[in-house]
């Protein structure tokens, strides 16, 4: 079984990752189609193609902090030198020969890998991992003025999806949720980042 593996909403050119904001980040981010102030380019961003990952870590934008979901619509060759350039958080043998060789590689990363347990529409912890991209304040110009497509604030339909799970309507909730795919990693990239 497959169980580090990118799944996403995709196209020939771009890849939606997904972020959750207070509205005074969000707000503005969604306006300007990029983030603006009071993003701060000083500290890590976390994205994520996984919507429903998201919904678990912001208990649908109900969390402090988190009340607004944006998706983000980057360039795939930003996303794929992100990629690139990504080294796991832990020392994962599929990917290094010891822990000294990851700690080298780690001490200067520009972009941290992390796979966590993928989530089901209820929250619940899948077998299956799902990956988050962490973005260092040394890249993080790169993803705001070049990567970046747009922007969308997609929390009325995330309350709306959560309202209809709410009220025993998950087979109408998960009909709205976003089409996520298997994207086609090259197998270089796939080793380096431990998928299978």
């Amino acid at each position: 079984m497959r169980t580090r593996e990118i799944r996403a909403a995709y196209d020939r050119d771009s890849i939606t990752v997904y972020q959750a904001y207070a509205p005074a980040i969000a707000a503005p981010a969604a306006e300007h189609g990029t983030f603006v102030p009071p993003f701060s380019r000083g500290r890590m961003t976390w994205i994520k193609p996984s919507y429903l990952w998201l919904m678990a870590r912001s208990d649908w934008a109900r969390r402090p902090g988190q009340e607004a979901v944006l998706a983000v619509r980057i360039s795939r060759t930003g996303w794929e030198d992100a990629l690139a350039r990504a080294v796991p958080t832990d020392p994962d043998r599929r990917v290094f020969r010891s822990t000294d060789e990851w700690r080298a590689a780690f001490a200067n990363a520009v972009v941290h890998v992390q796979w966590d347990p993928e989530r089901s529409l209820r929250g619940q912890k899948r077998e299956v991992r799902s990956i988050q991209i962490g973005l260092s304040r040394h890249i993080i110009d790169r993803y705001v003025d070049d990567w970046i497509l747009g922007i969308d604030d997609i929390t009325p339909l995330t309350r709306r999806i959560h309202r209809l799970l709410q009220t025993g309507q998950a087979g109408r909730a998960k009909a709205l949720l976003p089409t996520e795919r298997l994207y086609p990693l090259p197998p270089s990239l796939a080793r380096s980042l431990g998928a299978d």
